[in-house]
């Protein structure tokens, strides 16, 4: 396929490698493009610094920086990231180039134009976040077996609220379900004897980098 260089920008907070800490990806090396700027302010947010600042880099300069570490998988993230009109073609480029590419997006944005090569990780918004009336509910027609919805759980009303989603909108026959805790709001241990009990059709999973890394640290 041939690339086609844009003069547009993306307003970018980092670009780094890590391990993955989440999905079904967790634990591999992944090559993380954070772009500036959220719709949403969820009330357990961890990166609240991104919703201001950036700089203004070119697609150019950013696959460039991308394929200096030398790792396939790629995340899209924020902020939110499909607020930048840019982040569509930034992720056609990056597919063209033979990365395995993720979009971490909050399910409050159309995530219809998403080109078809990447794995969408749908975060739908409980109670407790004080967003759950901007979750775009028509996406989840939109998903497909290789996506992923995620659910961060913050209480017991989360809980209940995330399990009978995941029961009304039938999402474990659709592509995979994560369940999540908000760091430190929830007990894991909690959300697990809740899962069991309820024979919840989803996959636990707690942010690995957090537990690598202390858990505010930014760039991991």
């Amino acid at each position: 396929m041939v690339e086609i260089p844009s003069a547009e920008r993306l307003r970018v907070i980092e670009v780094y490698v890590s391990i993955q800490g989440e999905s079904t990806f967790a634990g591999l090396p992944c090559v993380f493009v954070r772009l500036a700027g959220c719709n949403l302010r969820c009330t357990w947010c961890d990166s609240e610094w991104t919703f201001t600042g950036g700089a203004h880099r070119s697609i150019d300069d950013v696959l460039a920086e991308v394929s200096a570490f030398g790792v396939n998988l790629v995340e899209v993230t924020g902020g939110e990231p499909l607020v930048h009109r840019q982040a569509i073609p930034l992720m056609e480029r990056l597919l063209s180039r033979g990365h395995t590419v993720l979009l971490e997006t909050s399910g409050s944005r159309d995530i219809a134009p998403v080109p078809p090569g990447v794995h969408v990780i749908l975060d739908l918004k409980p109670p407790d976040s004080g967003e759950v009336g901007a979750n775009l509910w028509s996406n989840i027609e939109k998903l497909r077996a290789k996506d992923e919805v995620k659910f961060v759980l913050a209480s017991r009303r989360d809980y209940e609220w995330a399990r009978d989603a995941v029961a009304e909108h039938r999402l474990a026959e659709r592509c995979t379900v994560l369940f999540s805790v908000a760091f430190g709001l929830v007990s894991p241990a909690d959300v697990v004897a809740w899962m069991l009990a309820d024979h919840v059709p989803a996959r636990f999973q707690i942010q690995m980098h957090k537990v690598v890394w202390p858990p505010q640290q930014r760039g991991v």
